[in-house]
């Protein structure tokens, strides 16, 4: 069995989603222990749980220690990973209401079912704009896109809009499965084509989005960029703003976004917004921060060697290579010093997996 501290690096949920995802596909076992120890609420909260009762559910998997707060965790796969419709709802998994990420749910299981025998389609509740995970937008614009140039074929779709706190949201997703994943050369990043974006609020005034894209669009057009932001007031279970981007270049789709909260200003969500825009535009490295942790999992199974620029390194790239190593033989390594930029090279060829 495969044991994993689970405070060291990162020292949040990535690694036990990673380690998830990874224990179905090689059919080996692990045992986690503090859990999220750093963290302010440490061991599982309800995104986790979620996350753990999910990847078990696709493949009947064994699992010692699934409750809320617990900080040792124990995962036997059952079987690989079975391709089907499967419905998650973070706040009924969880026992208790929960903006919980739906995204950061799905980094748990698309791989397995990616490599599943058949398609599936998910259908996911709970939070789906959030802080501290992936935006639906940014799924949609830039990490699913991407994965289809390695092989990886899905969509999500957006049907409620969820916010913190009290989420509600829902996406459908579809998983081809039988993927073929190759790997990346995603070095440079070409020439800039196109930006989009949206401001959106819900359950809001309009002019919120209008003040937000406006401020943003105001920002770009000073800096050469296309002012693409559009307005979008939209009715939920749950109230929020926020504000998403994606920069289209001729090998790359880069994606940010900035939310909203009580008491800050429209001005204030689009300045941070911008602020990481321009900071990335002006730079030439092809993947933003927040994209090479989450293909490393899928690139470590990949035929073919990979390689990605990054405008930064971040300790959850580090903390991802560690752990992809406690379930895959295979070299990658990271040139360049955390929270500057840097090349992540991901060597030889694919490992034999068990068959689906």
């Amino acid at each position: 069995m495969i044991r994993i501290d689970g405070s060291e690096g990162e020292g949040g949920g990535q690694i036990l989603r990673t380690a998830l995802a990874l224990s179905i596909l090689t059919d080996q076992p692990f045992q986690i222990v503090r859990i999220r120890a750093g963290r302010r609420n440490p061991g599982l909260a309800p995104q986790h749980l979620a996350g753990v009762l999910a990847a078990a559910r696709i493949c009947d998997a064994e699992v010692e220690g699934a409750h809320l707060g617990s900080g040792e965790l124990i995962f036997r796969p059952g079987r690989s990973a079975a391709p089907g419709r499967y419905t998650f709802d973070i706040s009924q998994l969880a026992g208790k209401g929960s903006a919980g990420a739906v995204t950061l749910l799905l980094q748990a299981i698309l791989l397995p079912l990616a490599l599943a025998a058949g398609p599936s389609h998910l259908t996911l509740r709970g939070g789906t704009h959030v802080a501290w995970s992936p935006p639906v937008h940014y799924v949609e614009w830039v990490l699913l896109p991407t994965l289809a140039q390695a092989g990886l074929q899905a969509t999500i779709r957006l049907l409620k809009w969820g916010w913190y706190p009290r989420g509600g949201g829902e996406v459908e997703v579809t998983i081809q499965g039988q993927a073929r994943l190759r790997g990346l050369d995603l070095v440079e990043r070409g020439q800039f084509l196109d930006l989009r974006g949206l401001a959106v609020a819900t359950n809001l005034p309009a002019h919120i989005p209008q003040r937000i894209s406006g401020r943003l669009n105001n920002l770009l057009r000073a800096e050469g960029l296309p002012p693409g932001v559009q307005p979008l007031r939209t009715t939920g279970p749950s109230t929020g703003a926020g504000v998403f981007v994606s920069l289209s270049y001729e090998n790359v789709t880069a994606g940010f976004s900035a939310l909203g909260e009580r008491g800050k200003p429209s001005e204030k969500v689009a300045n941070e917004a911008a602020a990481e825009v321009i900071a990335y535009h002006r730079q030439t490295a092809a993947l933003d921060p927040h994209l090479p942790d989450q293909l490393l999992p899928v690139l470590a199974l990949a035929g073919g060697p990979s390689a990605l620029s990054t405008q930064r390194i971040t300790r959850h790239v580090l903390t991802n290579v560690a752990v992809i190593g406690r379930f895959v033989e295979r070299p990658i390594t990271v040139e360049g010093n955390e929270g500057e930029p840097g090349l992540i090279r991901v060597a030889g060829d694919a490992p034999v997996l068990p068959s689906p």
